[in-house]
């Protein structure tokens, strides 16, 4: 999966890396994080750190 940290500006640092999905799907993991889904109503974003909110 396409992967970019978007918490402070539009373009930020980015990568393709294996995710693992939740059994709902409602979540994914990555690199030891957990980022939850925006269901839509995020700009330019499809997931949020649960930890960090980013």
């Amino acid at each position: 999966m396409y992967i970019e940290d978007k918490s402070s500006s539009l373009n930020g640092l980015a990568r393709i890396g294996r995710v693992t999905f939740s059994k709902t799907g409602k979540s994914i993991s990555y690199g030891g994080r957990t980022f939850q889904s925006l269901k839509g109503s995020g700009f330019k974003a499809n997931y949020f750190d649960v930890e960090t909110g980013e």
